[in-house]
């Protein structure tokens, strides 16, 4: 039998801090539409129609992992990978409130966009 898991999993051994941050991006992506939150071994996909961003809990951040359909070329991208022609995806560590700015939303609006 497999076995499930929830996005509370994920949280279990984290400092409250790590949820705080994961729920602040969730209320980011909902002010765009809804989105499904899909948890699995080692990550949270979130979903539009398709995965729009990947998040993996670490003991003092999120590291979360944004689609698009371009590099994107910042100091806040700690990888990029080009994933086909048009799709790419860009590592970005969120460890405080405060990196939800306008560029990170930007970011997470065009992921957004591009998941329908």
């Amino acid at each position: 039998m497999t076995k499930s898991y929830s996005v509370n999993d994920h949280f279990a051994s984290r400092d409250p801090a790590i949820r705080a941050l994961y729920d602040q991006l969730l209320k980011v992506l909902k002010t765009f539409g809804p989105i499904v939150e899909e948890a699995k071994k080692t990550s949270i996909h979130l979903v539009r129609t398709s995965a729009l961003a990947g998040v993996e809990t670490r003991k003092d951040c999120l590291l979360l992992n944004i689609k698009a359909d371009h590099k994107i070329n910042s100091p806040r991208v700690e990888k990029a990978e080009q994933i086909s022609a048009k799709r790419f995806h860009h590592r970005v560590r969120i460890s405080k409130l405060n990196n939800f700015d306008a560029e990170l939303k930007g970011w997470l609006k065009h992921a957004y966009d591009i998941s329908d």
